[in-house]
């Protein structure tokens, strides 16, 4: 029975694929030819093709009110990168049958795969019995005894049980409402329903309105959104896959009973080729469809081109992003291959918790203090802006709270004075700012750090990789080394002149390759080229979505009541702090250059906007001795009146780029400070 490319697609089974269709009223439009997205194609009455996909490509919205479309409502398209972040408003219409479910809903190993429904009745099985109303995952689909079933679980006094329904199981599931906020490319991969419109409403305004934008403006409702799927197909006589939409206006018939399926090629995507045995290869291939020029990770790979498969793997990369305060950031996965070094830059930690994970035992953490905080306790430090210490190891220590004493965790350190050391004790909860002081000029290699040092490091490439043409590290002024990762991929090389092979990501690069029966000359693969792969902010964010939380400070207690006037705050803003300048090992320091000295005399007029014009000295003299204080600028904002007008100068060794401080900074921040503070008391 025939019926339109859009109801089949829309009610079709993705299990069920691939399903070879019979075009019944093709389109005659400049002799038959279709084209999209650069494929041309006829698709004449009578046309076979194999259809081995769909996704969805673009969603149809309407403006929802009491769940049906506004009657004054235009249907606009949206593009799945289309801003904004939406909630899923639950489904009113019920779902008869487990198999229905599974059937219509996507169900993964992720967590957007993991629906949940009720039954307004309960549901008695052998050993548990499902209260009516009680939520129930939907965990993952597989045979339990020869019986296809769902495992599911539920949450009873804060108690995980599991237990498994099967596809025969009848009855009413509704849609639980779901409080997560989802961005709209996630709700059309994860949370629209096979043969089912969904509702969503905005979570957040979108900020930025223009009359380019197919919504009212300050719109914050509900939409109705239908997906518009794109099928990938094979034709007959064609290398190439062919990429339709599903509201073609043509008819097509389900004829994969009657038809040999075997006289189509048949597309593998990476993914595919992965899950062979290590058996098969190595394997020879020819792309069907190659990836987009961006994607590219090697010249290999175009539509067309030959290329031999050797061998599947699991490969480290350490993912990594560009230091910068405003955004966007670039991301990448660099190989432990990378052949370029790496200097240290300076690390920021925001609470005194942070300094606690980031300590190690191969050396000792000196931070410098950006932010004030005043200690409600006594027995703790209060913390003024430059101050410097150097992180010993978390304790407890008993202080009066509200009249009693009270343990609490404490940081301790050795705060750096000018000519010796003071221990204090940290609140761990402290809110501050904390800027690190690098003492060690080693290049380093990708591998050393990661095994000398605990990730996220803060790094800047000193020598970029020699063994490729450009190095896209080496322009990036800084990076952050977030985390060793493991992913997938194939080595693959050019099955006409196989001089080197290529590392190709799998779950990344979106291609389709078909295989040949030609035998492989080479067993062996060619030289092996890694490259540093920039990823998208998506695959950034997919990367990391399902890795374990980072730990979070315990919480702050409540401040106990001062009435002692507030001291003024020097604050870094967040931009440039990374900056903050590094300092030889022995902390010792240029002093033959000055803080321009045109302060005036008038204090009250002081302004504390510290911004982060950081003073750069060049080392001209290795000074030896004990630990003396380093000095970060965090002072421009003190203003010209106060301070005088600073020029900042650096200078680029020919070997070593690095950054050392004048010392008599914080002593004329100190001088000021303190009299500012001492005339507000006075003031009292």
């Amino acid at each position: 029975m025939a019926s339109t490319l859009e109801k089949f697609i829309h009610s079709l089974d993705p299990r069920a694929l691939p399903r070879v269709l019979q075009i019944q009223a093709g389109i005659y439009f400049q002799g038959s030819i279709y084209e999209m997205f650069g494929n041309e194609c006829c698709l004449s009455t009578g046309e076979v093709i194999k259809v081995i996909g769909f996704k969805i490509n673009k969603l149809i919205a309407s403006i929802c009110e009491n769940n049906e479309v506004s009657r004054f409502s235009a249907k606009v398209e949206l593009p799945l990168n289309f801003p904004g972040l939406y909630k899923v408003v639950a489904d009113k219409t019920p779902y008869v049958s487990i198999e229905e479910i599974t059937t219509k809903v996507f169900i993964g190993p992720t967590r957007f795969g993991h629906p949940c429904f009720y039954s307004p009745e309960d549901i008695k099985l052998t050993n548990l019995t499902i209260k009516h109303g009680e939520q129930i995952t939907f965990n993952s689909v597989e045979e339990v005894n020869g019986t296809m079933s769902v495992n599911c679980g539920i949450v009873r006094n804060n108690q995980s049980h599991s237990f498994t329904l099967p596809l025969s199981q009848e009855g009413k599931f509704y849609e639980c409402e779901d409080d997560q906020i989802y961005t709209l490319k996630e709700i059309a991969e994860w949370k629209i329903p096979k043969s089912r419109d969904r509702i969503v409403k905005l979570s957040n305004t979108l900020h930025i309105w223009d009359s380019s934008n197919p919504l009212p403006e300050n719109f914050d409702g509900c939409l109705i959104l239908t997906p518009v799927y794109e099928v990938q197909a094979v034709m007959k006589f064609r290398k190439d896959i062919v990429h339709i939409l599903s509201d073609l206006d043509i008819e097509v018939k389900d004829i994969t009973d009657c038809y040999d399926i075997s006289s189509f090629l048949q597309p593998l995507s990476l993914e595919d080729v992965f899950e062979r045995t290590s058996k098969e290869f190595p394997m020879t291939a020819e792309i069907m469809d190659g990836p987009s020029g961006s994607q590219k990770p090697c010249n290999l790979l175009h539509t067309g081109k030959e290329i031999v498969i050797y061998k599947k793997y699991q490969a480290t990369r350490v993912l990594a992003s560009e230091i910068r305060s405003n955004s966007p950031k670039r991301h990448f996965l660099i190989p432990m291959s990378y052949k370029g070094k790496f200097k240290r830059r300076p690390r920021e930690f925001p609470t005194a918790y942070d300094l606690e994970i980031a300590k190690s035992e191969k050396e000792q953490l000196h931070v410098v203090a950006t932010k004030a905080f005043d200690s409600p306790h006594k027995e703790l430090y209060s913390v003024s802006v430059g101050d410097q210490f150097l992180v010993q190891q978390c304790q407890t220590s008993e202080v009066l709270y509200e009249g009693r004493k009270k343990l609490i965790d404490v940081l301790a350190c050795e705060q750096i004075l000018s000519d010796t050391y003071k221990k204090v004790l940290l609140p761990m909860y402290m809110e501050g700012g904390f800027v690190e002081v690098i003492h060690d000029k080693k290049r380093y290699q990708l591998s050393e750090i990661c095994k000398e040092f605990r990730l996220p490091f803060n790094v800047k490439v000193s020598v970029r990789d020699l063994s490729v043409e450009e190095d896209i590290l080496a322009a990036v002024p800084g990076l952050q080394l977030e985390e060793e990762i493991t992913d997938s991929y194939l080595l693959i090389s050019s099955a006409s002149s196989p001089v080197e092979s290529w590392e190709i990501p799998v779950y990344r690069l979106n291609m389709s390759v078909h295989l040949l029966s030609k035998d492989v000359q080479t067993v062996v693969p060619p030289v092996t080229k890694t490259t540093v792969e920039e990823i998208s902010d998506e695959q950034y964010y997919m990367v990391r979505r399902y890795e374990n939380q980072t730990l979070h400070p315990p919480p702050r207690p409540p401040k106990k009541p001062t009435t002692l006037a507030p001291k003024p705050v020097f604050a870094v803003p967040r931009q440039g702090v990374s900056d903050v300048l590094q300092a030889p090992k022995n902390f010792g320091v240029d002093t033959t250059k000055k803080l321009c000295s045109n302060q005036a005399a008038d204090v009250s007029e002081l302004q504390f906007s510290c911004q982060n014009d950081l003073v750069h000295r060049e080392n001209k003299k290795d000074m030896t001795g004990k630990a003396t204080l380093v000095e970060t600028s965090v002072i421009k904002g003190l203003t010209n009146k106060a301070l005088g007008k600073c020029e900042a100068e650096k200078e680029e060794e020919e070997e070593h780029d690095y950054n050392y401080v004048d010392e008599h900074i914080i002593e004329n921040i100190t001088k000021i400070f303190q009299g500012t503070t001492v005339r507000n008391k006075h003031a009292l």
